[in-house]
C-alpha cells in the first residue's frame, strides 16, 4: 500500500480516536471540528486506494454513501437537524445497498429464490430491528414514520451485505457484512439512547461502533474493487 494511502488512513484513525476521547470527556464544543474529519479523511482515502477502480459505478455509489454519511455527521451535531441528519443516512444506506448489490459477481442475474431459507439466515438481523423498534416505539412521538422508513432501510443495507456470500472473495463479504452488522448496532445504541433511555457509555459506543462500520464497509469494497475491474472489461 502507497505511503500516501496510508497517511490518509492514519489520520482517519487519529481523528476517530480524538472525537471519541472529546465524547467520553464530555467536550462536546470540540467535536465541531473532529466529526466532520472522520468521513472526510476515509472517503480521501478511499479515494487514493481505489484507483483500479477509478471511473466505476461502484466507485461513485461508495462515495456518494460516504459523503451523505458525512453531512449526516455534520447535521446530528446540532439536536435540532436530527430529522435531517437521519436523511442523510437513509440516502447513506441507499447509496450502500446498490454498491453492495453490484459488488459481487454477477449482481443482477435471476435465479430461483429460497424466501423462507432467506428468511430464516436474514432472522437475526430481524430479531435485533424488531427489539430495538420494541424499546423506542412508545418514545418515538411524531418521529414514528420516519424512524420506521429509516429502520428498514438500514435493515435491507445488513441484508443485502449478508446476501453477497458466496459472490464475493472470503475477505470482502466478511469485511461488509461485520461492517453492516456494526452499522445495525450503532444506529440502535443511538435510537435507544435517544428515545429509550439515555445512558452516559452511549456516546463512546455509537461513534466506536460507526467508525469500524464505515472503515470495513470501505476496506470490504476495496477488497472486491479488484475482482470488479476485471469483470467489467470482459
Amino acid at each position: 500500500m502507497k505511503k500516501r494511502n496510508l497517511l490518509w488512513l492514519y489520520l482517519f484513525l487519529f481523528v476517530s480516536i480524538i472525537d471519541i476521547l472529546f465524547t467520553a470527556n464530555g467536550q462536546l464544543e470540540y467535536r465541531y471540528y473532529s466529526k466532520p474529519l472522520i468521513i472526510l479523511s476515509l472517503w480521501a482515502y478511499f479515494i487514493a486506494s481505489s484507483v483500479a477502480i477509478k471511473g466505476t459505478t461502484l466507485r461513485k455509489a461508495v462515495s456518494a454513501a460516504l459523503i451523505c454519511s458525512w453531512a449526516g455527521d455534520v447535521l446530528l451535531l446540532f439536536p435540532n437537524l436530527f430529522l435531517y441528519g437521519l436523511g442523510a443516512f437513509l440516502l447513506a444506506h441507499l447509496c450502500y445497498i446498490f454498491a453492495f448489490k453490484i459488488a459481487q459477481k454477477n449482481p443482477f442475474a435471476i435465479g430461483q429464490v429460497n424466501f423462507i431459507r432467506l428468511f430464516f439466515y436474514n432472522l437475526p438481523i430481524y430479531i435485533i430491528a424488531a427489539f430495538v423498534y420494541f424499546l423506542i416505539q412508545p418514545g418515538l412521538g411524531n418521529m414514528k414514520w420516519p424512524v420506521i422508513i429509516y429502520l428498514i432501510v438500514i435493515v435491507m443495507m445488513a441484508t443485502v451485505a449478508r446476501e453477497r456470500f458466496g459472490n464475493t472473495n472470503a475477505i470482502s463479504f466478511w469485511q461488509v457484512f461485520i461492517g453492516g452488522l456494526f452499522f445495525v448496532v450503532s444506529d440502535g445504541i443511538l435510537a435507544i439512547n435517544k428515545f429509550f433511555e439515555p445512558f452516559p457509555e452511549s456516546g463512546v459506543l455509537v461513534m466506536g461502533t460507526y467508525i469500524l462500520a464505515q472503515l470495513l464497509i470501505v476496506r470490504g469494497i476495496m477488497a472486491h474493487g479488484q475482482e470488479y475491474k476485471v469483470a467489467t472489461k470482459k
